[in-house]
Formats: C-alpha cells, sequence, structure tokens
C-alpha cells in the first residue's frame, strides 16, 4: 500500500496545490494516515453505510469507529446524515469538489487485499438483508429497454428519480449519471435500494427520504428528473409536477413513468398533458410499453421554453 501511494503521491500534490490551500492538503493527508480510515473511505466510496456496518466489517468497537468517522468528516472526505432510526456515512456527491476528491480517492490502491475483504463482508451484510427478487414482470422488462433507447444518447447530469422504491430504475441508469439520488417515503424499501446498488457496483448513488410534495432540494438542481410511477396514486399530481419542474434545471428533462393498466390511457394522457402544461412543461407524444396492450406511459417533458425532443 505504502509503495502505491508513493508512487502517486507527487502527481496528485502537484495538482492538489495548484488548486487548493497548504492547510487543506495536511488536513486530508493526516486524515490519510491511519490504515483504518483508509478502509473506512475505501467502504464509504463503495456505498452509503451505517456505523454498525462499518463497526462489524472492521472488528472495532463502535466509538473508536465513530471517532475515525467524526475525523474524515471534519476533513471533508466523509458526510454523516440520517435516515430514519439509522445514521449513514457517505463521501459527498456535490459536483463542487467531486473532482478534487476523485484524485484524492485514486491514491487508494485498487489491489488492495484488505479492502477486498472488508467489501465482501459488507456485501454479505447486506445480502442477509434479503433483497428483491428478480423482476419476471413482462411489462417493467419492456418498460426498462424503453428507458435505455430513451436515454442513451441522453446526457443524465444530476439524477433524481422520485419514488425510487427498491431502486430499480437507479440500478438501470445511475452509472450514466454524474450523480443519482432515490428518494422515497418507504425505509424499508430505501434499505434494499442501498443493498442493491451497492452489489451492482453503482458508486454514485444516494438514498433518502423525501416528500415529492416538498422535495428537500434547491431549485434547478438535477438536469434529469424521473417521476416513477407516483402520479396515478397521487392526491395531488399536478403539484408533484411543479415540485418535479422546481428542481429541474433549465435544458433539463422531466421522465414521467405511470402505470396506465388501471385507467383508460386517452384519458391518462390527457390529464398529463394539463398536468404539464400547468407547471410551465412541454409535453413530447407519450410512449405505449408495450406498444400492442400497454400497461406503461413514458413521456418526456422539458421547460416550455425549450424544444424537447420526442420521445
Amino acid at each position: 500500500m505504502l509503495c502505491y501511494l508513493s508512487f502517486n503521491i507527487n502527481k496528485y500534490l502537484y495538482i492538489y496545490l495548484m488548486q487548493n490551500s497548504t492547510q487543506q492538503l495536511i488536513i486530508h493527508l493526516k486524515a490519510f494516515a491511519d490504515p483504518v480510515r483508509l478502509r473506512l473511505l475505501a467502504l464509504c466510496v463503495r456505498g452509503e453505510c451505517t456505523v454498525s456496518e462499518l463497526t462489524e466489517v472492521m472488528g472495532q468497537s463502535q466509538p473508536r469507529i465513530s471517532q475515525h468517522l467524526k475525523q474524515l468528516c471534519d476533513a471533508g472526505l466523509l458526510e454523516r446524515f440520517r435516515d430514519g432510526h439509522f445514521v449513514y456515512y457517505r463521501v459527498p456527491l456535490d459536483t463542487e469538489q467531486a473532482s478534487q476528491r476523485r484524485r484524492l480517492f485514486a491514491l487508494l490502491p485498487t489491489d488492495e487485499p484488505a479492502y477486498e475483504r472488508d467489501f465482501k463482508k459488507l456485501c454479505g451484510l447486506r445480502t442477509e438483508q434479503g433483497l428483491a427478487p428478480p423482476e419476471k414482470d413482462d411489462a417493467v422488462r419492456y418498460l426498462h429497454r424503453a428507458l435505455i433507447e430513451l436515454t442513451v444518447a441522453m446526457p443524465l447530469g444530476d439524477l433524481i428519480d422520485i419514488g425510487s422504491g427498491q431502486g430499480r430504475i437507479l440500478k438501470l441508469l445511475g452509472s450514466r449519471a454524474q450523480r443519482a439520488v432515490g428518494v422515497d417515503t418507504n425505509a424499508d424499501a430505501r434499505q434494499l435500494a442501498r443493498a442493491e446498488l451497492l452489489l451492482a457496483g453503482i458508486e454514485n448513488c444516494s438514498l433518502r427520504h423525501g416528500d415529492m410534495y416538498e422535495l428537500p432540494f434547491a431549485d434547478g438542481e438535477f438536469d434529469t428528473v424521473i417521476l416513477d410511477d407516483v402520479l396515478a396514486d397521487a392526491e395531488r399530481p399536478m403539484t408533484a409536477i411543479r415540485e418535479a419542474r422546481r428542481i429541474l434545471k433549465n435544458g433539463g428533462r422531466l421522465l414521467l413513468l405511470i402505470r396506465s393498466d388501471v385507467r383508460d390511457i386517452t384519458t391518462l394522457e390527457k390529464q398529463l398533458a394539463v398536468w404539464c402544461g400547468a407547471a410551465g412543461l412541454r409535453l413530447a407524444p407519450p410512449k405505449h410499453i408495450p406498444v400492442n396492450n400497454p400497461l406503461w406511459l413514458l413521456a418526456v417533458a422539458s421547460p416550455a421554453d425549450q424544444e424537447v425532443a420526442a420521445a
């Protein structure tokens, strides 16, 4: 490990000092100066982890692990957040310092046996939680294929999936986003989604509790917003769409997924057009999935003052 770090440190120091203060460099290198903290970082780079998970993986006391985590948070290398009854630690996903952190984390050796042992143990803990069974619904597979076809040439940028459930769409699209956030009110679903994303090796995703009528995000924060089958049962669908529009960047896209087998599809399309129009969005003609006997609608909307590509 030390040889690997020594080989890369000069290049890192040169780039870092060109863009940051010496004091900040010292803080980061001090955080890197402990093997336990390096192992904790290597785990939190790959997914959001609780203190209890990290304690079990590392085989150390919770106070000691918490002390190391505090030092990493104080150095700005990790952040702490609460989700329900659990407190999670993760690498910050904000874009402002992302390139700096990527260069720093690139110093972690990729072939360190201890890191792989830790990761396998963490995966074992997540697997014990019980993962979602493989998707057997043909209509959902058609929907996923349509989503890939729709977005394959479309930069996703910062992506949010509202109603993310067990994380299937985050698994499908998350690796192509700059960062991805899943929002759901169901704590068990968020827990399963974290396990799914960890095992899938998707490192740039975060799961959050959130109300689709009042999301905890800034105006214009996301390039791609997905309303993931939440409108059909929504008490205030127009409010949800307006809130999605609020967090959508100018030039961004809103993807609307609605299961359509429980209502007349023509009526649903008319309602979508009305809701989007009232929210200042232009709606492209929705796709029917599958084409024959459609069970899903997939539509793209964008701010009304910009042209939207056909879905």
